[in-house]
């Protein structure tokens, strides 16, 4: 597990530098321009090998491969997405439920409140890991495209006046909450489960 999470976290510093430079191709010199281009090139290599180490070490531990295969049958999760959710909390026995799970996470709603005030919305506590949360999002916006139980969700909650990043933010739990399911169970996702 270790491994696979050094290797995960390699593969997000290497997106972030790559991200970084390609920001920077964007107000370059010619001079400058050909450095970044090559430098770009480079980790785009780099990038491609830790990703083919890290399907290689999933697919040398068959109990990280029948996590994987679980988890590609929820609509809305990637690869990418997989392998962050393998490599930081694949043992789902050490969380109690699903809501447990989203307070890890950090995607639980948390109300503003001061004594028998309560001021504001309700807001993404935010207090787990972000690595997690920043994982989960463009899911949550493909789920909201995509999958039929979140669009069902997606509109009761536009009919009931919520905005739209509150709508992301449960769409995020609503997907944490089928990640839980699906693990803990160890049945995959089945749509016409009612």
């Amino acid at each position: 597990m270790r491994q696979l999470r050094d290797l995960v976290r390699r593969l997000g510093a290497l997106n972030g530098m790559h991200q970084q430079e390609h920001n920077r191709l964007e107000a370059a010199n010619e001079l400058i321009a050909k450095q970044l281009n090559e430098h770009i090139a480079y980790l785009n290599a780099e990038i491609k090998k830790v990703k083919a180490l890290i399907q290689r070490h999933v697919d040398d531990h068959l109990d990280l491969k029948r996590r994987k295969a679980l988890l590609q049958s929820i609509p809305g999760i990637s690869e990418a997405t997989i392998s962050v959710i393998l490599s930081e909390f694949a043992d789902i026995q050490q969380f109690s439920n699903a809501k447990a799970l989203a307070a890890f996470v950090g995607v639980t709603p948390r109300i503003q409140q001061s004594g028998r005030s309560m001021r504001g919305r309700a807001r993404m506590s935010k207090m787990g890991r972000s690595k997690l949360r920043k994982a989960f999002y463009m899911p949550a916006l493909v789920a909201l495209r995509d999958h039929p139980t979140i669009m069902e969700m997606q509109k009761r909650l536009t009919k009931a006046g919520k905005s739209k990043m509150a709508i992301v933010g449960a769409a995020m739990r609503k997907l944490i909450h089928l990640v839980y399911s699906v693990l803990k169970n160890g049945v995959p996702f089945d749509k016409n489960f009612a």
